[in-house]
């Protein structure tokens, strides 16, 4: 079995999405997920230019050498757009394996290790009054975990918080939007939600947050010392992470759970925080870092120090990595959670899918391979619309971690 041809494929049905596709002589074709959020033509690039080309007549099924020679063969190695590029080549290549094998993608890699996967769901607000009735709707709907986040009283605009009654969608405008922060009001506002949600709902449901990098290493230690009370699932993204060692401040003064991981594109991005036990869930996802072979490799690391996995899984991941990813979850035996964001209506008519959800789980389906399609001529109907991540300021004007 020889590649003959590959295609990238942008669509813009509600928000951009990048799909590679492959083809095999034989007819077997595979898809993986190549989206990078706010900067998905660079990858576009990056595949049509330098990647496609050098797939060409290569064996699908060698998909570990195919994978070292797009990573080692590069020489600049690692990076979100290489590794978003590989990861998207990773997955439709697991895809044609799965479609020659007859089997689901779970499978090839193992068998599942549990029944259902458990998700977690958005409940977000402009006050607290608002993002209680969200969090009482989620558990309705059969959620036994959700992240909660909610506008912050004196400040205009946050992180995870919708407009106007609109589904919250970040990459908003043609430039980034700017966003004006606060980590004093932020700080003081938090406890006083958590400690409204548990008192109305009690602590019977998992409950997250996301920080989203904006606090320091002693801000993020005094709020997860004084979330301990309400007993979070995890703290997300509470620093930036490209200094590793700023988790071990944040770990020396809370019990709060802590999580990090979804702009992680390789292995060494987390090797310390893993290996020191300064994380306890890693959120890298498929797309970003570099495929299903090297999440594998991720995952095994991890699970020799207790650390469990909890993929990022907002809108800006296609379904094709909703599904890789819902077989990865199915299979890893240190599984922790799944980020549930649902896509929209027109989002999943331009895509099919195999997986199912119900009342807060999912299941990754039983079609050969990873079990999702694009149909390439509704994608067509929606051209690539450039939309970019807003920027954050602090109120004094210094630009600031978004």
């Amino acid at each position: 079995m020889k590649i003959t041809e590959a295609r990238v494929i942008v669509c813009s049905a509600g928000r951009n999405f990048v799909t590679l596709k492959i083809i095999t002589d034989e007819g077997v074709y595979g898809i993986g997920d190549a989206t990078l959020n706010g900067r998905e033509k660079t990858v576009v690039s990056y595949l049509e230019d330098y990647v496609i080309p050098a797939l060409i007549g290569r064996d699908p099924q060698r998909i570990e050498d195919i994978w070292q020679y797009l990573y080692r063969g590069a020489y600049w190695r690692r990076g979100p757009v290489g590794m978003t590029a590989i990861a998207a080549v990773d997955v439709a290549l697991w895809d044609i394996k799965g479609k020659v094998a007859g089997l689901p993608l779970y499978q090839l890699l193992g068998g599942r290790s549990r029944d259902r996967i458990m998700t977690y769901t958005h409940a977000n607000g402009a006050c607290t009054a608002s993002t209680l009735d969200a969090v009482g709707k989620a558990i309705d709907d059969g959620y036994q975990a959700v992240r909660i986040q909610s506008g912050v009283p004196g400040m205009a605009s946050t992180y995870g918080v919708a407009k106007d009654g609109h589904k919250y969608e970040p990459a908003d405008a043609d430039l980034p939007t700017q966003n004006v922060w606060s980590t004093e009001k932020y700080l003081n506002f938090l406890p006083q939600l958590f400690d409204a949600v548990r008192s109305q709902y009690g602590f019977d449901v998992h409950l997250l947050h996301d920080v989203h990098h904006r606090l320091t290493p002693i801000e993020a230690a005094r709020l997860g010392k004084e979330l301990e009370p309400y007993k979070l699932f995890w703290l997300e993204d509470c620093v930036p992470a490209e200094n590793q060692e700023s988790f071990r401040l944040i770990r020396q003064h809370t019990t709060t759970p802590l999580a990090v991981g979804e702009v992680f594109n390789s292995i060494h991005d987390c090797r310390e925080l893993i290996q020191n036990q300064y994380i306890d869930y890693i959120r890298s996802t498929i797309v970003h870092a570099g495929g299903i072979t090297q999440m594998r490799r991720i995952a095994d690391f991890a699970s020799l120090f207790n650390v469990r996995t909890g993929f990022h899984g907002a809108t800006d991941l296609s379904p094709v990595c909703m599904g890789a990813a819902l077989h990865f979850d199915y299979w890893v035996p240190n599984f922790g959670i799944q980020e549930h964001m649902p896509h929209s209506e027109l989002m999943e008519s331009v895509f099919t899918f195999d997986y199912r959800f119900d009342k807060g789980f999912f299941t990754p389906g039983e079609a050969p391979g990873h079990g999702v399609d694009i149909d390439e001529s509704k994608a067509a109907n929606y051209p690539y619309k450039r939309a970019a991540l807003p920027v954050n300021r602090l109120e004094d004007g210094t630009l600031w971690n978004w």
